[in-house]
């Protein structure tokens, strides 16, 4: 019991720490992410510094500032960017799986729940989309419609989905027979309330739990994603762009591409173990 509960806070407390640092980055009192010090490129962790430009808060004038986790290639303190950046992450590693989440969700839940010719057709049209590949379709969507999260995240979306249908599917397969499916029937009910009141609860636990899972996914998907230039573009700072970014300088400055992967794995990291702990939860329930 107690490495279960270890196993659920530590995650859980980092994505919390993660998250907050994100959602208060505008309050916070770290450097301009773009501001750029040519005095300290590459700067060790842990550098204190003189700054004569309004670049820490929205104080100006001389002062002392220390790069906690260095800078970057241009000067830019990559702690500012790190959090910064994690807002990219954590917009395309939540709305994402909600989307596929909520679209899969419904497809799967109508597919195991009428089955016949509405399952062949839903299975199938799944089929396809796990076909097509992936990589394409978003080269596709980011020259037609540019390289930003507007589109970024609904393509993500889209291809998440068939992974969701799939679990809800199989939920659904295993609830349509079940006492309370049936006497629900019995007295009544209408396809539509069963579905909402019966199905849908017993759904949405599994399907939340592969979520997480899938957060992870589409974390790491955009880091590539930024890796590649098809994400969102400069000077937007994203995790998978600053590990681009060291990668010109690995051997003589690690820690401008290591720093970020670090922050990226744990990240990723979290998410699976948290996930792996409420399935074990969910299942013994």
């Amino acid at each position: 019991m107690t490495r279960r509960l270890l196993t659920f806070w530590m995650p859980l407390t980092w994505l919390l720490l993660v998250t907050l640092c994100a959602v208060t980055a505008g309050w916070l009192p770290i450097a301009a992410p773009d501001a750029m010090d040519w005095d300290h490129q590459t700067a060790l962790p842990g550098t204190a510094v003189k700054l004569q430009q309004a670049t820490v808060g929205a104080v100006s004038g001389d002062q002392g500032h220390i790069y906690w986790l260095g800078t970057d290639t241009m000067g830019r303190d990559m702690l500012s960017r790190i959090i910064i950046g994690a807002r990219v992450s954590l917009a395309v590693g939540t709305t994402a799986p909600l989307i596929g989440m909520i679209l899969g969700g419904l497809l799967g839940m109508v597919a195991g729940y009428f089955r016949g010719w509405a399952e062949t057709i839903i299975v199938g049209f799944m089929d396809v989309i796990l076909a097509f590949p992936g990589l394409v379709l978003l080269l596709a969507m980011g020259f037609y419609f540019g390289t930003d999260l507007r589109t970024l995240i609904p393509s993500l979306g889209f291809l998440a989905v068939p992974a969701f249908c799939r679990v809800s599917r199989a939920t659904t397969l295993k609830l349509a027979d079940r006492e309370f499916v049936i006497a629900a029937k019995m007295i009544g009910d209408s396809n539509s309330a069963i579905l909402a009141r019966e199905i849908l609860p017993n759904v949405a636990i599994p399907l939340c739990v592969y979520g997480l899972i899938i957060m992870a996914l589409m974390i790491v998907v955009e880091g590539v994603l930024s890796f590649l230039g098809l994400s969102v573009p400069p000077p937007t700072p994203s995790w998978g762009g600053m590990i681009a970014e060291g990668r010109e300088v690995l051997g003589e400055a690690p820690h401008v591409g290591l720093i970020p992967a670090a922050v990226l794995f744990l990240t990723v990291l979290s998410l699976n173990i948290l996930g792996d702990t409420l399935r074990g939860w969910s299942r013994s329930l």
